[in-house]
C-alpha cells in the first residue's frame, strides 16, 4: 500500500502542472472565503450610494438592505412585530398612569412659563398690564387641574393609540430616515451567522476544490479549471446562505463520520478522524439561536424602534395628528372652559382671539409634552418595562416565523451575491490557469 501511494507521489511530481494542480484546492478555499466576505459587505455597505448617474442609469452599488430599507423593514412589521402583539399591548406595558405622573411633573415646572407665552403672543400689552393677582388665580386653577387633565389625556390616548399611530408607517420612515439603524439591527441580530457563512464558505470551497482535483485528474482539459471554478463559487455563496436559515426544524440523519470540524478564535478548520457512525443534527445556523437572538432584537426593538417618544412623535407629528389634536384640544378645554379662566380671557381678547387662543395652546403644549418624553432616562425605563414582554414572545414565535427577522436582508436580491460568487470564481479560475497550468 505504501508503495503504491509512493509510486503515485511520484507520477504527480513529474507532472508539468504539479504546482498548479496542488494548489487547486487551497486556491479554491481561500479565493471562496474573500468572495464571500466582499458579498457580505455588499449586502449592508455602503449605506449611501457610491458611484454615479450615466443619463438616467446609476452605475454604482447601496447596500441591499440600506437600499431596501423601506420594503425590508415593511416586511419584518408586517410578519413578525405584527405576530408580538399590538401596539395598544406595547404601549399600555408602559405604565401610562406612572408616565402621566412623570410627565407631569416636568411640565407643572413650565406651566406658568407657557402660559405667559401663549398670552403674550396673543396680546402682549393685555398680559404685561393684567394684575398679578388674576394671573395668579389662572396659575392656580391649572395647576389645579393640570393632574387629572393630564392622566386622563394619557389614558384616553392609549387606549386610542392604534387608530392614532400606524406602526408599519413609523417603523418604515424611520429605517428610511435612518439607514445605518437598519444596518446596525441586522448586523447585531445576525453577527454570528455572517461570519459563519464567512468562514464555513472556506471550509465548503476547499472540499470542492479537492472535488476539482479529482475532476482534473480524469478530465485535463484547461478551460474546466475556470468552469468548476465559477461553478463552486456561484454553489458556496448558495450553500453557505442556505445553512444560516435551513433546515427550519433540526433534522437528525446516521451516517460516516470521516472529519470533525474544530475553531479555532471562530474560524473552522478540518481534522481527520477515525471513521465511526455518527447522529449529525442539521439545523440553520440562525434558527438554532431563537433564545439569544430574542435577547438582542427585543434590546434592540424596545430602545430604538418602538420607543415611547418614536410613539408620540408619530402620534403628535405623523399623518394621524389630527386625530391626537382633536383629542387633545377635548381635554385642554377642560381647563379653558373654567368659568374663571374662561371669563377672564374672554373680556380680555374677546371671543375670536380666545377660539385662536385655544389652538395656540393645542401647539405649545404638545411642544412642551415632548420635551420629558424625549429625556433618555423616561425611554430607558419605559424599554425596561417592555423588555420581556418582546423577549419572551420572541422565542414562543414559530421557527418561520422566527427566520423572518433576518431572512429578509438576505432574500432581496440574494441572486446578485449568488451569480457575484460565480463570476468572482472564474476569474479567480482563469488567474490560477494562468499562473499555474499556462
Amino acid at each position: 500500500m505504501l508503495d503504491l501511494i509512493q509510486g503515485w507521489w511520484q507520477q504527480l511530481l513529474a507532472r508539468p502542472d504539479f504546482w498548479g494542480f496542488i494548489t487547486i484546492a487551497p486556491v479554491a478555499a481561500f479565493v471562496t472565503w474573500v468572495h464571500v466576505w466582499m458579498a457580505l459587505k455588499m449586502v449592508f455597505y455602503p449605506i449611501q450610494f457610491w458611484g454615479f448617474k450615466l443619463g438616467p442609469l446609476p452605475v454604482g452599488w447601496q447596500g441591499i438592505v440600506p437600499r431596501k430599507a423601506g420594503k425590508i423593514s415593511g416586511i419584518i412589521v408586517d410578519q413578525t412585530l405584527t405576530k408580538l402583539g399590538s401596539l395598544h399591548e406595547f404601549f399600555h406595558a408602559m405604565d401610562p398612569a406612572e408616565m402621566a405622573e412623570m410627565i407631569g411633573q416636568q411640565v407643572g415646572n413650565e406651566l406658568e412659563h407657557l402660559i405667559d407665552e401663549v398670552m403674550l403672543e396673543r396680546n402682549a400689552l393685555l398680559w404685561e398690564n393684567l394684575p398679578y393677582s388674576i394671573k395668579r388665580r389662572i396659575y392656580a386653577q391649572a395647576h389645579k387641574q393640570m393632574p387629572g387633565v393630564l392622566r386622563e389625556l394619557v389614558t384616553e390616548l392609549t387606549y386610542n393609540v392604534e387608530n392614532l399611530v400606524d406602526m408599519r408607517e413609523m417603523i418604515v420612515r424611520q429605517m428610511e430616515g435612518d439607514r445605518a439603524l437598519m444596518v446596525r439591527m441586522f448586523l447585531r441580530v445576525g453577527q454570528k451567522e455572517i461570519n459563519f457563512i464567512w468562514h464555513i464558505s472556506f471550509v465548503i470551497g476547499f472540499l470542492f476544490g479537492i472535488l476539482q482535483m479529482g475532476i482534473w485528474l480524469v478530465v485535463p482539459w484547461h478551460w474546466t479549471i475556470v468552469f468548476w471554478a465559477g461553478l463552486w463559487g456561484f454553489l458556496t455563496n448558495w450553500i453557505a446562505i442556505w445553512m444560516v436559515f435551513n433546515p427550519v426544524e433540526p433534522v437528525r440523519i446516521r451516517g460516516p463520520q470521516l472529519f470533525r470540524i474544530k475553531r479555532w478564535k471562530g474560524i473552522p478548520f478540518v481534522l481527520p478522524t477515525l471513521p465511526k457512525i455518527t447522529t449529525y443534527t442539521i439545523h440553520g445556523a440562525f434558527m438554532r439561536r431563537q433564545a439569544e437572538v430574542s435577547e438582542v432584537f427585543s434590546d434592540i426593538t424596545t430602545r430604538e424602534l418602538i420607543t415611547l417618544e418614536r410613539i408620540m412623535t408619530e402620534m403628535m407629528y405623523g399623518s394621524r395628528k389630527d386625530r391626537t389634536r382633536r383629542i387633545m384640544k377635548r381635554h385642554i378645554n377642560t381647563i379653558m372652559e373654567t368659568p374663571l379662566v374662561r371669563t377672564t380671557l374672554q373680556m380680555s381678547l374677546g371671543l375670536r382671539e380666545y377660539a385662536q387662543l385655544k389652538t395656540d395652546l393645542i401647539d405649545k403644549s404638545i411642544a412642551v409634552t415632548m420635551v420629558p418624553v424625549s429625556d433618555p432616562a423616561l425611554n430607558q425605563s419605559r424599554a425596561d418595562k417592555i423588555f420581556s414582554l418582546f423577549r419572551d414572545r420572541i422565542r414562543g414565535l414559530t421557527p418561520k416565523e422566527f427566520q423572518n427577522l433576518l431572512r429578509p436582508a438576505f432574500q432581496e436580491d440574494e441572486w446578485i451575491l449568488i451569480v457575484l460568487g460565480g463570476i468572482t470564481g472564474a476569474l479567480a479560475g482563469y488567474l490560477q490557469y494562468v499562473l499555474g497550468f499556462k
